[in-house]
């Protein structure tokens, strides 16, 4: 929650500064966002590389359970698509938000830099809001509905920032299917929110 919440007061420092001095000019603003989006990439791509247990924690886990990431993601696009008829934007606009399965730093900059900045702020806020939704509701989600519905909810967070929580939780056995499904979800993203985006 305390990284969240770091995100987020510089993303409103952010926003302070750019509404009283603006942006520079001569800086090619879209090519600096590309930039900062493929380094995303390749911290994910080198956290996957760097995990030695994978193969051993997929092996653990009970084969019903490998089907959860994608159950989640297409719960969570079936929701955002229901949400269209309550949002000036359109379905694949609100799908294509909720695709960002709370990795609210990847989906934020591709949104923005495709829809323009006002669905790439909807799209931090919303996937912000995911995350402390997870870390807030999954005690309660563990106790009425059971663990999967506490770490579907998390999304792409549940393989780093929510994990502790979903693991105190949901306890420690299911922490090879919370890890499954935030690298799944988290691989997702890019592919998801392009495609919905280009659409």
């Amino acid at each position: 929650m305390k990284g969240s919440l770091i995100i987020l007061s510089f993303f409103i420092v952010g926003i302070t500064i750019g509404s009283i001095y603006g942006l520079p000019s001569g800086i090619p603003w879209n090519k600096v966002c590309t930039i900062a989006l493929c380094a995303l990439m390749a911290c994910v791509g080198f956290s996957l590389g760097n995990s030695q247990n994978i193969k051993s924690m997929i092996k653990s886990m009970n084969p019903a359970l490998l089907l959860l990431p994608p159950v989640s993601i297409l719960g969570t696009l079936a929701g955002c698509a229901a949400a269209s008829f309550f949002t000036p934007f359109s379905l694949t606009e609100n799908m294509a938000v909720g695709a960002g399965m709370g990795y609210y730093s990847l989906s934020a900059i591709m949104i923005g830099g495709v829809k323009g900045t006002e669905l790439g702020t909807i799209a931090l806020l919303a996937n912000i809001m995911r995350e402390l939704t997870a870390i807030l509701m999954a005690p309660l989600l563990m106790k009425y509905f059971g663990a999967p519905s506490a770490i579907a909810i998390g999304g792409a967070t549940t393989a780093d920032t929510t994990l502790p929580v979903i693991t105190n939780a949901c306890g420690r056995e299911w922490t090879p299917t919370a890890i499954w499904n935030g690298i799944i979800t988290d691989f997702s993203v890019p592919f998801m929110v392009g495609a919905l985006c280009a659409l």
